[in-house]
């Protein structure tokens, strides 16, 4: 799924490339059936007004789909809820209801709906328990095979750490700052430019030229109007040519972004914060000789490896918090994390809020260290789409809110 550019959800090609510690290339999602995913929920039908409807699909976003059954059954998309964003460039199955939604199947050639019954409710993503992942992982060398079959038993008997993974931060472009932050600061001109101008390595090549011109004539907003594509982008730049040139309101410019982009920029900044306290946190509660370094896309991140049952099960009984201004913290250890990191972006936990629009905020609650990896199965097998190489199929359930490419990374880097 692709929105202004932004490449928010993992994959985007078929053919994903991974690179294993020692420089083993890898790929993953050669086929959309190298990569399925089944949600897992106790949701029950026990009648009520709302229709509940399993959605199979196929190579096509989560969204996309709901498009469509909108457009089909003529049903306002507010109707329609749903739990979470599922792979595009995948095989996926999960849940979905439609408030006083017909009674009956819907086909398509990327996906089918299969109506379940009725619930008193909508399915929402509290109602997730967890996701089964099958995946194949091919083009695998003899060495990176081996190392991935080793690990396996490590994981299942001490999970992973539960780090937001790379399709986080697809709103993150070359610059690599993140729009959140002068959103918080109250730089409303910073966080303009970088949601509008500020080139991504996703970017196609239209998306390019509009940003390059973007950049060309910023502040010069009629000109900048005159030569840019219609689209949503350039509305904003129409605002802001409309405005008196010695008092620019990129407030208001910044405010007419879609809301549901202005969440996924706050869904970043604080998810690469959280990630940031865990790996503090990790490199404080486990020995040196436990930590490996896994290269994520910000940057390399401790995982721990080799634990004993117990020190496992403290990590995945432990939480740390979601940051924001909201959170009110005693003066302790959590404190102080959450100070320091917040000290490395130049902000401090009180201005860890929106101040303007008032309709995005950050989320609040908790977030566990560490997951089990439950039912993990591991077996290899000549690759057949790949003479000479080897290919390894995953079988394993993770909870909520958990990324599969996090173990991915686990089996195939140092």
């Amino acid at each position: 799924m692709r929105m202004s550019g932004f490449q928010v959800l993992h994959g985007g090609v078929v053919r994903d490339r991974l690179r294993s510690g020692r420089g083993f290339p890898l790929k993953i999602k050669r086929l959309p059936e190298d990569f399925q995913v089944e949600e897992l929920t106790r949701f029950s039908s026990g009648g009520g007004a709302f229709a509940l409807y399993r959605l199979n699909k196929r190579s096509t976003g989560t969204p996309e789909a709901i498009d469509e059954v909108a457009r089909r059954w003529k049903i306002p998309r507010h109707r329609i809820s749903y739990g979470g964003l599922k792979d595009k460039h995948a095989v996926t199955s999960q849940f979905v209801t439609v408030l006083h939604g017909p009674r009956r199947n819907l086909a398509q050639n990327s996906f089918e709906l299969s109506y379940l019954g009725q619930a008193g409710q909508p399915f929402t993503p509290q109602e997730i328990s967890g996701n089964r992942f099958s995946i194949v992982l091919r083009d695998l060398s003899e060495a990176a095979l081996e190392r991935a079959l080793e690990v396996v038993p490590q994981v299942q008997v001490a999970g992973l750490p539960n780090y937001f993974d790379d399709q986080r931060f697809g709103s993150v472009g070359f610059s690599g700052e993140f729009i959140a932050r002068p959103w918080c600061a109250g730089d409303y001109e910073r966080a303009l430019w970088l949601a509008l101008a500020d080139p991504h390595p996703d970017d196609r090549t239209d998306e390019r030229k509009q940003k390059e011109i973007l950049r060309e004539h910023w502040g010069k907003w009629p000109e900048c109007k005159a030569a840019l594509d219609r689209s949503h982008r350039r509305s904003i730049v129409t605002y802001m040519a409309d405005k008196p040139p010695d008092k620019p309101d990129y407030r208001g410019a910044f405010a007419r972004l879609k809301v549901d982009l202005r969440g996924l920029y706050l869904s970043a900044f604080q998810s690469c914060l959280w990630n940031r306290m865990l790996a503090r946190y990790l490199k404080q509660e486990v020995p040196a000789t436990n930590v490996v370094d896994v290269q994520l896309k910000l940057g390399p991140v401790p995982f721990f490896t080799g634990l004993e049952p117990d020190a496992a099960e403290r990590l995945r009984t432990a939480q740390l918090p979601l940051p924001s201004a909201r959170l009110h913290l005693d003066e302790g250890p959590m404190l102080t994390l959450v100070t320091e990191v917040l000290a490395e972006f130049g902000l401090e936990l009180r201005q860890l809020r929106v101040k303007y629009p008032r309709d995005s905020f950050f989320s609040k609650g908790q977030r566990a260290v560490a997951v089990a990896v439950d039912n993990l199965t591991a077996e290899p097998a000549i690759d057949e789409l790949y003479p000479g190489r080897k290919k390894l199929s995953l079988t394993f359930d993770l909870p909520r809110g958990s990324y599969a490419t996090i173990l991915v990374k686990r089996l195939t880097e140092h």
